[in-house]
């Protein structure tokens, strides 16, 4: 998982909610405290979160051991009403991408949609 520098203070354009299933969605088998970590939150409310998840059936678990694999229900539809008919599918596609592409062009999604007409 790519280590996430510096702090930030004031609204995000991404949930917690979010950024919790895109880190699971980049390692089925992650654990809770990589995910903290990586998010910037908790363990506790990482916990919560994935039980918010697994209670309205965006996401389950098996128990390997000690360890838990997770597995995301791409075709389940977002909740809000202005994201009517988008799925955790085409959400997870913005935010989980290759390590080699953030190291490599961290801006080409930024330049293609420029591009494309669409950031103005």
């Amino acid at each position: 998982m790519v280590e996430v520098s510096g702090s930030h203070v004031g609204w995000t354009f991404v949930t917690n909610h979010a950024r919790v299933l895109a880190a699971i969605a980049d390692n089925p088998n992650v654990r809770i405290r990589d995910i903290a970590a990586h998010c910037r939150l908790t363990e506790r409310a990482v916990q919560r979160i994935i039980s918010d998840l697994e209670q309205d059936g965006y996401l389950s678990h098996t128990r390997d051991g000690r360890s838990n694999t997770y597995r995301i229900q791409p075709d389940k539809v977002l909740r809000h009403p202005a994201e009517a008919g988008l799925t955790v599918a085409a959400l997870l596609s913005l935010l989980v991408q290759s390590e080699s592409d953030r190291v490599r062009e961290p801006g080409r999604q930024a330049s293609r949609l420029a591009g494309a007409g669409g950031v103005q």
